[in-house]
């Protein structure tokens, strides 16, 4: 009989992991600011800053918590055991060290856990497609009488989004975008993305797969480190800059100038950036796998 695997784990100083704690809150804080302030104040929800808190139901004071991802212990302090012990899915050893419960969680999460790594790694095993310019926001209010998504205004009218829309090729592959296309764009799209079918047309060129880099990771929970973390989040809200440049709507008065992606430069500078997104999403799906296959 083969022995059973040795599962080697790292274990953090009380003072190690303190500082990190620290460092974690202080760079979520400087990320939510803006987000945090506008509801304080009961402003207006900023369209492209707020949405991931939409979009992705993840509140401030969840990615303000920092974890130590799986294969990490936190050795006990002066204080006692670290404060993640008393948290859901931990567990503290007869010596103070606390952990993440790998089994407990699986027990809880498994079935995620196995669909997440599936999809991670069907879409990094994809070539990135970089021909849709980003047209899945003007899919989502192609002839529907001037109704927006945003409350702000089309840069170029109903009719000229209407036209761009027709003028070009439309091949989105993410099903929650295409979920919002209007009834007459529809079937223009090349592809008809549904739930059943993401594993298989996910691709990593895609902007809003890039995002959803972050979404998996806060499936994953407490088994995702908190730095890997908040860089998924960090890139989702760059993402989501692009996609509103590149969007019909007008976001100049948020201080963003438009890529208009119905002109030759437009388009160019979209698939520059598109493929900067792209190899960034493939480093963060890669370390997502591996904690995936840690646990």
């Amino acid at each position: 009989m083969s022995a059973a695997p040795v599962r080697t784990e790292v274990v953090l100083a009380p003072e190690e992991w303190a500082a990190r704690t620290d460092a974690h809150a202080t760079r979520a804080d400087a990320a939510t600011a803006g987000h945090r302030a506008r509801r304080a104040a009961g402003g207006e929800r900023h369209p492209v800053e707020d949405f991931l808190y939409e979009y992705y139901p993840t509140r401030p004071a969840q990615l303000r918590r920092w974890h130590p991802g799986t294969g990490t212990a936190l050795a006990p302090g002066a204080d006692g055991p670290a404060p993640q012990g008393a948290w859901r899915w931990y567990t503290t050893d007869a010596d103070g060290s606390v952990r993440l419960d790998r089994a407990a969680f699986l027990a809880d999460r498994g079935e995620g856990v196995r669909f997440v790594a599936g999809l991670l790694a069907a879409t990094a095993a994809r070539p990135a497609f970089t021909g849709c310019f980003g047209l899945h926001e003007w899919a989502m209010v192609y002839r529907d009488g001037g109704r927006t998504r945003h409350p702000l205004p089309l840069r170029l009218g109903p009719a000229g989004t209407d036209a761009v829309v027709e003028g070009h090729r439309v091949r989105c592959s993410h099903a929650d975008a295409f979920r919002f296309f209007t009834p007459a764009a529809v079937p223009r799209n090349e592809l008809q993305p549904t739930r059943e079918r993401q594993v298989a047309l996910e691709q990593p060129g895609c902007l809003h797969a890039g995002m959803d880099v972050y979404r998996w990771a806060t499936k994953l929970g407490p088994a995702v480190p908190g730095e890997l973390l908040l860089d998924a989040f960090d890139l989702a809200r760059e993402i989501r800059v692009l996609d509103m440049q590149a969007s019909p709507y007008d976001v100049s008065g948020l201080g963003l100038p438009p890529v208009a992606i119905e002109t030759p430069e437009g388009k160019v500078e979209y698939v520059r950036r598109q493929r900067g997104f792209a190899q960034r999403s493939a480093e963060l799906r890669r370390r997502l796998l591996d904690v995936c296959a840690a646990l």
